[in-house]
């Protein structure tokens, strides 16, 4: 089953300061989250945030946190960027 990924303009402003290796690594999320859905156990420090939403790190200092209703295959990118300012 393939999943849309929504990015919401704020996403991708935050996406568009970020270093081009960062972007790079988000894409590839992306592009896991659309093949295999919003449980991404096999990227670095991924973990559930609350109920239906998560996280994972793009590198030491990025991360990003995403969305998904369960039953559905939307999947919602909220937050990229530093760790520091990161909505959790």
């Amino acid at each position: 089953m393939a999943f849309e990924v929504l990015l919401p303009k704020k996403v991708l402003k935050q996406l568009d300061r970020l270093p081009e290796a960062v972007q790079d690594t988000f894409l590839a999320l992306v592009e896991d989250l659309k093949a295999k859905g919003p449980i991404q156990s096999a990227w670095k420090n991924y973990s559930k945030l609350g109920v239906n939403q998560y996280h994972c790190h793009l590198g030491y200092s990025w991360v990003a946190c995403w969305w998904s209703e369960k039953g559905t295959v939307n999947i919602e990118v909220t937050y990229v960027g530093s760790r520091e300012n990161a909505p959790y």
